[in-house]
């Protein structure tokens, strides 16, 4: 038994087996709504300090710089 395929879905041939929907088509079957305003994003409580907030720049940094010697 296969599985259901929207009509705007075709195959994706860089993936046997796949389909391809586009993103507009996956946001529609998901609900998702656009971003309206930045606000929406905002996520306070993501870092909760000062030093958790260093390591995560130290980390990145790093990791940016990775491979360029």
């Amino acid at each position: 038994m296969s599985a259901p395929m929207s009509t705007d879905a075709e195959r994706n041939p860089d993936w046997p087996g796949t389909v391809h929907v586009p993103a507009d088509e996956l946001a529609r079957r998901q609900g998702v709504e656009p971003v309206t305003s930045l606000d929406d994003l905002a996520r306070p409580d993501l870092i909760e300090s000062d030093e958790e907030l260093d390591r995560f720049l130290a980390d990145l940094y790093a990791s940016r710089r990775e491979g360029l010697a």
